[in-house]
């Protein structure tokens, strides 16, 4: 049994399971370790490599496990699941991280620090907000439906709502309107507080050079430009803008077999906050140009008039976050290219 190399550590509220092996790949040790005792047994590890999930957390432990000379890795628990062996408990899930970490073509998670996870802040308390709002106009749109009013979904219509809860010729019981202007004031006091934020992320747009740089690509405004800086991990971490795109989710599945090639669904993978704002991002310019018209010969002119249009919004994106990366790794602006004679 040699000196421990790399120790897999799985993280959790309270207890913690660490299991560390020597460069051979023998087990050293495996000891559960409460929260409070964590620091001081991992200072008293010669400095080594520690790789755990990237996970609720991690990033904190990635960060205060660095400051006494060890190497951290962050490694995506769907590149774990793989080496579990047979039942998953805590001490098999340490051991396959700890296995993970030793593999030479291993992939790993950026380690962000507080600043940048502070910026995420503002984009997952927006996203939280706007699920509030949603639920809170369901539940007007569907008590209303018991009382004949019909609206159609989405914030747009909200208005015909309040108006004809506030109607005091609709046949709408004293008691029950009571209860309805409680949820418009709730949904009042979430779409200021939307605003603020929105407002927010607009002023870090205009502050940041690179969120200035990224709003000069169509389809991407201040939300998704602030988006990017704060919860993208630095464009060095892919080799090609086609590895950005499929970080973030944006390209096919494969189910190839027997040499033939077989492609279906994009993948899901990677950050959804990122994906899903490119997606709206592109589905507003596909919008525009069904509407006023592609320049003819573009690549969107090409494939709107093959592909269908969920499909062309869905590779746009695609396009969109090739781009991105280009863009930071070079440090331009975009240039709109020339459209095929």
């Amino acid at each position: 049994m040699g000196q421990v190399s790399t120790i897999g550590l799985d993280i959790a509220k309270h207890v913690f399971q660490a299991h560390g092996a020597d460069a051979s790949g023998h087990v050293v040790f495996r000891k559960k370790i409460t929260r409070a005792k964590l620091i001081e047994f991992m200072a008293s590890q010669p400095p080594c490599l520690v790789a755990l999930e990237a996970c609720g957390g991690a990033h904190y432990w990635a960060r205060e496990i660095a400051q006494l000379g060890h190497t951290v890795r962050l490694i995506p628990p769907a590149y774990v699941k793989p080496f579990v062996k047979r039942h998953k408990n805590d001490a098999a899930d340490a051991e396959a991280i700890c296995e993970a970490a030793q593999r030479p073509n291993m992939r790993y998670v950026a380690v962000k620090d507080e600043e940048q996870q502070a910026k995420t802040v503002v984009f997952r308390a927006r996203d939280l907000l706007v699920q509030q709002r949603t639920q809170v106009i369901n539940a007007l749109r569907g008590h209303l439906t018991e009382y004949g009013c019909i609206v159609p979904k989405g914030p747009a219509h909200v208005a015909r709502l309040i108006a004809w809860i506030e109607d005091p010729a609709s046949q709408l019981p004293e008691s029950a309107r009571a209860v309805f202007k409680v949820l418009i004031d709730s949904l009042k006091v979430v779409d200021t507080q939307i605003a603020g934020l929105d407002a927010e992320i607009a002023r870090r747009s205009r502050e940041d050079p690179i969120a200035r740089r990224l709003m000069t690509i169509p389809g991407i405004g201040p939300i998704t430009a602030t988006a990017i800086t704060a919860l993208a991990p630095p464009p060095e971490t892919f080799r090609k803008g086609r590895d950005f795109a499929a970080w973030l989710g944006l390209t096919p599945l494969q189910k190839s077999t027997g040499g033939k090639q077989r492609l279906g669904a994009i993948s899901k993978m990677g950050e959804r906050t990122l994906r899903r704002l490119l997606i709206i991002g592109s589905s507003a310019v596909v919008h525009q140009a069904c509407k006023r018209g592609a320049p003819a010969g573009s690549w969107l002119a090409q494939m709107l008039a093959r592909k269908p249009r969920m499909l062309v919004t869905v590779a746009l994106a695609n396009k969109i976050a090739r781009v991105v990366w280009a863009l930071l790794m070079k440090g331009e602006v975009y240039r709109a290219p020339v459209a095929a004679a």
